[in-house]
């Protein structure tokens, strides 16, 4: 039987062969036109209307043999060209898709939805072109291609020249190259080319690391014998990190052709991949079906945001290309820091080790908890809680040349408190000191120092705090969110003054001459004789797990009420000012529009928003709310969905806090229960065994 002519209408029934396609999550949002999409034995019974297959390789051939046999479309789905953070043969499901019906991308023997796409046109409007181009430059920018597991590339290439010139091998028997139109015959026509047109210049051979351990076959092996300006590359990096070192690329149909147009280099193509034959490559081959002339954008266009179709990452919905390039960054950017590593983990509680664990694993790493210095023989990088603790071992670390990454908790954390092992939504991890810490730069003080903040950030920071202010947001998001009432004369002045745990790290370091609590509400008072003083003690202390309780008598003699039952939203919406040493609470406040008062020198204080009694030099920039909502709520932590184990922006992050938030209401906090304290002095005897 002939081949269908049958468009999908939609709704329509699909068969489905492969158990591989069928294990696809959220398969049904990338098959939108098809009401069932079920295996064959599901839907024979009653009939189906479309075959779904995997492109055009030799699994897909029942598939196809069906769809002829029936009479009914075949529908090619291929992974898209971003596809995913690690490879699909480690289990990593696929964030985009294409779907065609005409034939598939890298087949050129027959026609393609690509190819029509772009050889008949009519879709290139200034909008989109317009997002082809922020596309574009996000992909250069964050090096983001088809998979994003691999490191950057950032030795020197080898060899002597001045010019570096990139032969790409493939794995042999790949699908694209025989439909592609090549052979074995053009991997050796496109290295002798090479050569012969760039006399002068190092080859360098892109082979998989797989080829060289035997798992596959390519077809450009051993072939450095033949020139010393042949140099074989093996290593598993990042596919556009090492694009940006050379002058030229020759491929026959991979996918590195057309990131290196992004990249703006030069690109001969020895076979028939789909961005060849529109004007952008030097082609040693041609086809006649494609005559139209394409920019860099068109194409892009076309292949990128038109032909796949992408998932949502964090709804599981449809999305876009945008939404992908947002998850993609995020990944990679931590991934970055950690691939590859043998991290030791220091100073950390032996309830937060099985989270921490999660958060730092990494393709290729390695992390190991110890609290012995001899463990530093075999560490590429150090990671510290905090500050002061197991500080000989961070300072041999130093002394070493060891990097050393400071972790601490996030400043929106949680529905409930640290210290009652209630594991944090956000961490930060900071290479250059800690944020708390203003005895040396931090992470975050660079960035606020030295950010361009662009127009689409601070959009994005204000649309962020306008949220946190109104859905009630803090770092623990614990207390009754109730009215507070109080009654207070004419033009009297309600200062909130926030509690803190008085061992803490941010008061020892970020103190001058106030260190203690009560010390605090006594210069207050002094300062404020006139006006209605209110002293939040901190939740940690409250709860009896920390240091810094002060007696309610005492208090007094300096405020006019001691509030422990509240959340401090409540207990801002009803004050002026905050007066504090070195309180998260202060930067809440700053986000619910009152005056801040800082006794010490925290994150926030010294960039032209606080009133400061002390001042420190390295903070000369004056920078708006939104800038240090940028730093400090978007840019500078990492949030995390424990579920999927992955990093997640920090809008996500606010609505798993709201769904933890309603979870937990109408019924008892068993944060200060009998479960919450035996938990407690379990982390301490480990602790002290450790």
């Amino acid at each position: 039987m002939k081949k269908s002519t049958k468009k999908i209408i939609g709704h329509q029934a699909a068969a489905v062969l492969s158990r591989g396609i069928l294990s696809i999550p959220q398969l049904e949002m990338f098959l939108p036109e098809c009401g069932q999409v079920s295996s064959l034995r599901d839907v024979r019974k009653n009939g189906f209307d479309v075959v779904v297959g995997w492109g055009r390789k030799e699994t897909a051939k029942k598939a196809r043999a069906l769809a002829k046999q029936e009479g009914v479309p075949y529908l090619a789905l291929e992974d898209g060209f971003l596809r995913s953070v690690a490879p699909g043969v480690t289990g990593a499901p696929p964030l985009s898709v294409v779907v065609d019906d005409t034939g598939i991308y890298y087949d050129a023997t027959s026609p393609s939805n690509l190819e029509q796409l772009l050889e008949v046109g009519g879709w290139e409007t200034d909008e989109l072109l317009d997002r082809s181009r922020r596309a574009i430059n996000r992909v250069v920018s964050e090096r983001l291609s088809k998979y994003n597991h691999a490191p950057h590339l950032e030795k020197p290439l080898p060899g002597q020249g001045r010019h570096k010139v990139l032969v790409i091998d493939q794995t042999f028997g790949d699908c694209s190259i025989s439909c592609g139109m090549a052979d074995a015959d053009s991997f050796q026509k496109m290295l002798a080319a090479a050569l012969e047109d760039n006399p002068a210049s190092d080859i360098i051979i892109k082979t998989h690391p797989d080829v060289l351990a035997g798992k596959k076959k390519g077809y450009l092996t051993d072939i450095d014998k033949l020139s010393p300006r042949i140099h074989l590359l093996a290593e598993e990096v990042n596919p556009l990190s090492l694009i940006e070192k050379v002058d030229r690329v020759y491929t026959v149909t991979s996918q590195m052709g057309f990131e290196a147009l992004l990249l703006g280099k030069p690109v001969d193509c020895f076979g028939v991949p789909f961005y060849s034959g529109w004007g952008l490559t030097r082609d040693r081959q041609t086809i006649d079906r494609r005559t139209r002339r394409r920019t860099l954008e068109e194409l892009f266009a076309a292949a990128y945001i038109l032909y796949p179709r992408y998932l949502n990452p964090y709804t599981h919905k449809a999305g876009t290309i945008e939404d992908v390039l947002d998850y993609l960054t995020l990944q990679s950017r931590h991934h970055r820091l950690l691939f590859g590593l043998t991290l030791l983990c220091t100073g950390f509680r032996w309830w937060k080790r099985p989270y921490i664990r999660r958060m730092l694993t990494a393709p290729g790493n390695r992390v190991v908890f110890s609290n012995r210095s001899k463990a530093l023989s075999k560490a590429d990088k150090v990671v510290v809680w905090g500050e002061g603790s197991h500080l000989e071992l961070v300072q041999k670390a130093e002394h070493q040349g060891i990097p050393v990454l400071r972790m601490e908790d996030g400043f929106v954390r949680s529905v409930g408190l640290g210290s009652n092992l209630v594991r944090p939504l956000s961490l930060v991890l900071d290479s250059r000191g800690i944020y708390f810490d203003p005895t040396r730069p931090s992470d975050l003080e660079s960035l606020l120092r030295e950010t361009v903040f662009t127009a689409e950030l601070t959009r994005q920071a204000s649309a962020l705090h306008q949220r946190i202010v109104s859905e009630r947001f803090s770092k623990y998001n614990v207390g009754d969110d109730v009215p507070l009432s109080i009654k207070v004369g004419p033009g009297q002045s309600v200062l909130l003054v926030p509690g803190q745990v008085e061992d803490d790290a941010s008061i020892r370091l970020g103190c001058v001459d106030i260190r203690t609590n009560l010390g605090l509400l006594a210069e207050v008072r002094k300062q404020n004789p006139e006006a209605y003083v209110i002293y939040k003690p901190h939740p940690d202390v409250l709860a009896g797990n920390r240091m810094g309780s002060i007696a309610e008598q005492e208090a007094k003699k300096h405020c006019n009420l001691v509030v422990t039952d509240l959340s401090m939203p409540a207990c801002l919406d009803i004050s002026d000012e905050v007066h504090t040493l070195t309180s998260l609470t202060g930067f809440e406040a700053l986000l619910h529009g009152k005056k801040v008062v800082c006794y010490g020198l925290p994150f926030y204080a010294g960039w032209g928003l606080t009133q400061d009694r002390h001042s420190l030099a390295r903070r000369g920039r004056t920078i708006t709310l939104e800038e240090l909502v940028a730093g400090t709520l978007i840019l500078y932590p990492r949030y995390i969905d424990w579920q999927n184990n992955e990093i997640i922006p920090v809008e996500t992050a606010l609505n798993r806090l709201e769904q933890d938030r309603c979870s937990s209401r109408g019924r008892k906090n068993v944060d200060s229960g009998f479960i919450a304290q035996w938990m407690r002095k379990l982390s301490g005897f480990f602790d002290a065994i450790r």
